[in-house]
């Protein structure tokens, strides 16, 4: 199994985040993607995002403000 690539968007303002998740899983195609976000609202918008692309998500609450959603297909 190919190794999961992170891709990290703390800081960043919507809609940023999730075109960032949008362009990581069209370059990836299949496999697993681990995105790092501190916003709820981003976290929920890069849930979607996969969603829409076919890809499933599993989110997790890390140390209170970070989560880590991650993205497999």
């Amino acid at each position: 199994m190919t190794e999961a690539k992170t891709l990290d968007v703390r800081g960043l303002s919507c809609p940023e985040p999730a075109m960032l998740t949008r362009e990581a899983l069209l370059s990836l195609g299949k496999g697993k993607l681990i995105v790092l976000s501190d916003s709820a609202t981003s976290c929920h918008n890069i849930e979607r995002t996969g969603k829409l692309a076919g890809w499933k998500a599993e989110i997790i609450t890390e140390g209170g403000s970070t989560y880590r959603i991650t993205l497999t297909k």
